[in-house]
């Protein structure tokens, strides 16, 4: 009896031995160099953060590849390195204080960039893809703003990633169409970043990442892209979390029927004298892009591929990605005098300004924006209707559709104005893309003559205080409170990214948007002292610019 119960005893201890050693299982060690499943890599490690730098994604677009769907990588044999930033997208200099890392421009431009502190691959830590902004014309995955390595050490995988842009990403043609598997064409950006995607949940594993936390962000065009993201049959399955940053491809943005962008493709080709599709292949990057400009050419096509419909369509229907969002835009995305031009900052000028745009709903809009005196104009009321018309509303509508979807939807606004250009910088003022460019005269005398304006944020001032980069910029004299500011924001980040809730310890608590609250619509105001405010006449104020675009269709 004794012997049989020392056996029973033995053979239960060394089961649980083999259970206990099954679920703590370590994983493989994640070192410098990782085996995807194209091949080995070999990245290197800089202040405790492991960095894959210029990995492909795709095949090379070029050759009989140009405005093709980006095709599957090919294996290689050995070790790549993966030690520098691949090419940038093919561009013009559209925002010519842009910053790149990037080893030139080419059309051999799909890489993407991996920051990771993981050591294991039991790690499974989260991820964040951001797509840059740049009005689908400009912009790449190496630049400084967008690095990774500050969310890396918050415990979430960075990553960025190119995509073609202007006439390379974004053009249609009927003879493209009728070559292609799915008989579409024109959103060929768009599906690179769908392939990025499509690697990281492939792949990320094996740099510690988990592939079922898969988070999307972008800024400008690369919120736009965003949104779209969230809503094509190619993507919407793949992520667990959205952010977006000034800007939505919704109401009142209206995508272009395949027959319409193919009809401005054929155009395109015959303003610029180039006789057919195949002498527009024949040309080398360089002379097609200054041939065929990117402007007009970056709009949303209804492929049936990429997009079968709207993304208004697929939100309505409540048929978009079922994940957590966080988004938000700038207290100066843009300027009243931008609309005003060079007429003085009344009421009655700027209601006159906006009533070819309005019409008979000028005086209804104003009201609820509380633009009543003149003195309003270069108020934030001024700044939060120009501001809306840019870029808030659409970005609101999908905080609003993805709340009505019962969805956890987590808003901000961002109001901290960028520092003072450093002194060093001379005789500079800020830009577009964050760098900055000299003063012209005429600006000199405007800023003299010019009234007093409520400071804040402009358009993409937002990018290095969410992803701890400042430090990257040194354009600007940086002081604690935008360190601060950095901090909490690229918390809120990394925090959302791991949970899907912003909240954490420390931080001012946000609440989430939700069917239930919808009229107040909690909103987290990031400044020196950020704080969660509702505003019912925000949401009015939304609510009545979504009445004239709807009377708009």
């Amino acid at each position: 009896m004794n012997k049989t119960i020392r056996t029973f005893a033995t053979l239960a201890i060394a089961g649980l031995a083999i259970l206990t050693a099954c679920t703590q299982k370590k994983g493989e060690e994640v070192t410098l160099q990782v085996k995807t499943q194209y091949g080995i890599l070999e990245g290197f490690e800089e202040d405790g953060v492991k960095k894959f730098l210029g990995v492909p994604f795709a095949q090379a677009p070029v050759g009989e590849l140009r405005w093709k769907a980006p095709q599957p990588l090919q294996p290689w044999d050995g070790v790549r390195e993966a030690k520098a930033f691949g090419d940038d997208p093919m561009q013009l200099d559209v925002f010519g204080d842009m910053n790149f890392r990037g080893s030139g421009r080419s059309e051999d431009c799909l890489y993407l960039n991996i920051w990771t502190t993981s050591t294991s691959t039991a790690d499974a830590l989260p991820v964040l893809i951001y797509f840059n902004g740049g009005g689908l014309m400009a912009g790449s995955g190496s630049e400084p703003r967008y690095d990774g390595s500050s969310i890396a050490k918050e415990g979430v995988i960075g990553v960025t990633a190119n995509y073609r842009e202007g006439v390379f990403g974004f053009f249609a043609h009927p003879d493209l169409t009728a070559a292609s598997d799915y008989k579409g064409s024109g959103n060929y950006g768009f599906l690179d970043q769908v392939a990025a995607i499509k690697w990281v949940k492939e792949n990320i594993a094996a740099f510690g990442g988990d592939p079922a936390r898969i988070n999307i962000v972008g800024e400008s065009a690369g919120s736009f892209s965003v949104s779209l993201l969230m809503c094509s049959p190619l993507s919407k399955n793949l992520i667990a979390g959205a952010l977006l940053s000034s800007g939505a491809e919704v109401l009142p943005n209206k995508p272009a029927t395949l027959a319409e962008a193919e009809a401005a493709g054929v155009a395109a080709l015959k303003d610029a004298g180039i006789a057919s599709l195949a002498d527009a292949m024949a040309l080398n990057a360089d002379s097609l892009q200054k041939m065929l400009p990117p402007r007009g050419m970056s709009r949303l096509v209804l492929d049936g591929y990429f997009m079968t419909e709207s993304a208004d369509a697929v939100f309505e229907k409540g048929e978009q990605a079922q994940v957590p969002l966080l988004a938000g835009w700038n207290s100066l995305e843009a300027h009243p005098m931008q609309v005003l031009q060079a007429q003085a900052p009344t009421i009655k000028n700027f209601k006159n300004a906006l009533k070819a745009q309005f019409g008979d709903m000028t005086d209804e809009i104003f009201t609820a924006y509380g633009l009543v005196a003149d003195e309003d104009v270069l108020s934030q009321k001024g700044f939060d209707l120009v501001s809306d018309l840019f870029t808030g509303f659409p970005t609101w509508k999908v905080c609003d559709y993805q709340a009505k979807s019962g969805l956890p939807v987590y808003r901000y606004h961002y109001m901290h104005p960028r520092p003072q250009v450093s002194e060093k910088m001379g005789n500079m003022t800020g830009a577009l893309a964050g760098g900055v460019r000299e003063k012209t005269e005429e600006e000199k005398k405007a800023a003299a003559q010019q009234p007093a304006i409520a400071p804040g944020a402009v358009h993409s001032a937002d990018i290095e205080y969410a992803m701890g980069t400042l430090d990257t910029n040194e354009y600007y004299d940086w002081q604690d409170e935008d360190y601060a500011i950095s901090k909490l924001f690229l918390s809120y980040y990394a925090n959302f990214c791991k949970t899907g809730n912003p909240n954490g310890e420390g931080l001012p608590q946000w609440t989430a948007i939700t069917k239930d609250n919808l009229d107040s619509a909690p909103v987290m105001i990031i400044d020196v002292e950020s704080k969660e405010v509702a505003s019912p006449e925000k949401e009015n104020a939304y609510r009545t610019l979504e009445k004239f675009y709807r009377s708009q269709k």
